[in-house]
């Protein structure tokens, strides 16, 4: 009896390796039945395709900025890629590329001096004549943006930045709104999606 479970474990053990004719091997490859003259068929992986945050994101809305601070300015491109109604809030999304020079993100943004944040940024809707503010996670002094951080951002030519700031969602007819940015400016009618 010892004897018949030792050889059926090592069978076993043989099929899922891919020792006995017929199985699949261990290595990828699918072996077929046949004499050991013939080559094993093998089954060649596809290529990935590239997931959504991966391929390259469309602006809606861009400009050129002179950016800086105490008389260094660096030449950069905005390009806002979404601006996203998701029930009652509104996800702005946007890119900052250095095109010459250096390009100072690490402070001018915040609304204050320590604020490494995009917390400045606001959402200007001119038909209703109101201004909306980044989101917050509480009320208080400890309450922080919902919104990306700058600390430490210097971009060089060619460098980019992925920034992002959630709003409270304007009214529902309200289907273009302007941007305003420290820094960058202000981009006109931005569509809503």
């Amino acid at each position: 009896m010892r004897k018949t479970i030792a050889l059926a474990v090592a069978a076993v053990a043989l099929t899922g390796c891919g020792m006995l004719p017929g199985q699949q091997g261990g290595s990828g490859e699918e072996q077929t039945g046949q004499t050991s003259e013939a080559a094993p068929t093998t089954v060649r992986p596809t290529e990935p395709k590239a997931s959504p945050e991966q391929q390259e994101t469309k602006a809606i809305a861009s400009r050129e900025a002179k950016v800086g601070s105490g008389g260094q300015y660096g030449k950069a491109r905005v390009d806002i890629t979404a601006l996203k109604r998701q029930g009652r809030t509104i996800s702005l999304n946007w890119t900052v590329t250095a095109t010459d020079g250096k390009v100072n993100l690490h402070n001018g943004m915040g609304s204050g001096t320590l604020d490494f944040t995009v917390s400045a940024v606001s959402l200007i809707d001119p038909v209703n004549a109101k201004r909306y503010r980044v989101a917050r996670n509480g009320t208080g002094e400890d309450a922080k943006c919902v919104c990306s951080g700058t600390q430490g951002q210097f971009l060089e030519p060619g460098d980019a930045s992925t920034l992002y700031a959630v709003f409270a969602a304007p009214p529902p007819d309200v289907t273009k709104i302007n941007v305003e940015m420290p820094m960058m400016g202000v981009f006109t009618d931005v569509p809503i999606s």
